[in-house]
Formats: structure tokens, C-alpha cells, sequence
């Protein structure tokens, strides 16, 4: 019966529309609680201690159920947080915003400008469509993909509250290119209580990823924080990053970015020495990616000070 049960599952259309329906069912009817336990447990092997966390992924996880904010969602918004950023520390940190609407069938070529440009959601988490030449691109599969992201609130697959209540709506951006053409590498600072302690530099991300992490001295720090397969980390140090000549002025930003939460990571770009603002994120890897060796979560996780154990 187990094999005909694999077979209908693996091998047929059939199996597999009941399996998608029935894992998305799941996730919205089962508690925020019991589905963040488990879904710990399934990467971890073990439950995490809720009344009294200690490791970082642990407090990621109580922060999830317990730290919930009209300010979380509008700072998760990445078109709503813009007002956020234009009075935190000056609109001058925005990337160029092109075009916005609610409407996906808005997204064709008379709407968008000329030059280089990303399209993306403001209600999820995931990348953009790149647009170097509109001429070339098909808008109607554009649109297709644009409709199934719209759709989809990503709450239920995350558990992460803050996205729960965004009003979706497409936002397109200019796409940021430094003096070679090429995607610059973005500075991803980890704050905790409102103070910058890693910065994640992820490189080489559509071919080679790699992630090196420094504190704020700039000192490559001996341990990684990735998603695991086959018992191994998949992102592992690259090579070394040049300290930015701007690394004092993004962590004065981030600092003032991140006072209003427990533990933030606030991420930039660095085009050609000017600063642009990427977004804000409250729950790195869900609370999920592994930090190894696991004595740097436990010490990570004694520098966040929660209201719990305060």
C-alpha cells in the first residue's frame, strides 16, 4: 500500500495536486505556535525552548509569536516602508521608485522607463524580475508570474506576522548597477537592541553562493549561518570583502534604523561609494537557518536581551 501510495504521490499529476493542497491547508489551519515548534524540530531534531530561549534561532522563533507591531508591518512593506526610511534618515537613501500599482496588468512596457529596472512584489520575500531592455521582455508571462505572487499571502508558509496584512501591490524600482554593470553586493547588518553586531555579506548568489560574516570591526567571524544539505552548509566563506570606506556611516544608519525592534537586520547597497536602503527583514531565515559551530547561536542568542528574560 506505501509503495502505491509513493507512486500516486511521485509519479502523478493527481498525487501531487492533493499533496500541494493538503500542505497548504496545513499551513493555515494549524496554530503559529505548534507549526513553528515543528517546523524547528523537523531542522534542529529537537523543540525549541519557548519559555525561556537562549540561542538566536530559538529567540528568532519567540520573537515570531510575541513581537507583533503595526510598525513590523508597515517596515516589512517594501513600498509603505519608504516613508519609514524618508523620516528615519532621509529619502536621499531611496532607491528611485518608477512605477506602483495594485493592478498586475499595469506592468507593460508604457509604464516603465527606459533604463534598467527590477519589478517586484512588496508583500513577500523572494527576488525581482530584472528589466534591461523592455523591448525584449514578455510582458504577458510577466504579468502571469506577477498574479500568482499578488495572490499569495506569505504569511501562512512563514508564519512571520508582519506580512499577514500588507495590501499586495507591484512595485518597480531602478535597478541598481555600479560602474561595471554589474548587481552590487549587498551589506546585510544584524542589529540586536537597536545595536549593529554582524554584517552578512552574501556574494556570488546566482552561481557560486557564498556568505562571509564580520562583526563590526571588520574580522571575518569563524562560523556560518546557512541552510543545510546533505549535513553540510550550503554557504560557506568566500573570498575576502574589502571593508567598505562607508562601513562607519551604515552602521550609524542601521543603528538608527533598528532602535524600534528587538532584532532587526537592516540591509544596503553600496553603488560606486553612495548608499541605497534595501529593506528590513525581523526574522532571519525564519529562525531556521543553522548556525555551526551551534556555540555561536548560543552566544549570538546572549547578546539579544528579550522583554521575557530581561
Amino acid at each position: 500500500m506505501k509503495k502505491i501510495l509513493k507512486y500516486i504521490y511521485h509519479k502523478t499529476i493527481v498525487g501531487k495536486m492533493v499533496m500541494k493542497l493538503y500542505h497548504y491547508t496545513n499551513k493555515k489551519i494549524v496554530p503559529d505556535r505548534i507549526f513553528l515548534k515543528y517546523r524547528y524540530k523537523k531542522r534542529f531534531g529537537k523543540f525549541p525552548d519557548l519559555k525561556n530561549p537562549k540561542t538566536l534561532n530559538e529567540k528568532i522563533i519567540w520573537l515570531k509569536l510575541h513581537d507583533r507591531t503595526p510598525l513590523h508591518t508597515s517596515c516589512a512593506d517594501k513600498y509603505e516602508v519608504r516613508k519609514f526610511i524618508k523620516e528615519k534618515i532621509g529619502e536621499e537613501y531611496l532607491v528611485p521608485l518608477y512605477f506602483q500599482t495594485q493592478n498586475v496588468n499595469e506592468i507593460i512596457a508604457n509604464n516603465l522607463p527606459d533604463t534598467p529596472c527590477i519589478i517586484k512584489t512588496n508583500h513577500d520575500s523572494g527576488g525581482g524580475i530584472f528589466v534591461y531592455d523592455k523591448s525584449k521582455m514578455n510582458w504577458e508571462d510577466i504579468q502571469k508570474k506577477l498574479k500568482k505572487r499578488i495572490e499569495n499571502n506569505y504569511y501562512p508558509q512563514s508564519k512571520e506576522w508582519q506580512y499577514k496584512n500588507i495590501t499586495p501591490r507591484v512595485i518597480v524600482e531602478k535597478l541598481l548597477q555600479n560602474s561595471k554593470g554589474e548587481i552590487p553586493n549587498d551589506y546585510k547588518i544584524h542589529c540586536f537592541n537597536g545595536e549593529p553586531k554582524i554584517i552578512q555579506i552574501d556574494s556570488e548568489r546566482f552561481s557560486n553562493h557564498r556568505r562571509n560574516l564580520y562583526n563590526v570591526n571588520w574580522e571575518l567571524l569563524l562560523f556560518t549561518w546557512s541552510r543545510w544539505e546533505h549535513n553540510k552548509p550550503l554557504w560557506v566563506n568566500g573570498p575576502t570583502i574589502h571593508k567598505p570606506e562607508s562601513l562607519n556611516i551604515l552602521l550609524d544608519l542601521a543603528k538608527s534604523l533598528s532602535k524600534d525592534f528587538y532584532y532587526s537586520r537592516i540591509d544596503f547597497y553600496v553603488v560606486d561609494e553612495k548608499i541605497y536602503f534595501g529593506e528590513i527583514t525581523f526574522h532571519h531565515g525564519g529562525g531556521t537557518e543553522i548556525i555551526f559551530p551551534k556555540e555561536w547561536d548560543l552566544k549570538l542568542g546572549s547578546e539579544l536581551i528579550l522583554k521575557s528574560n530581561s
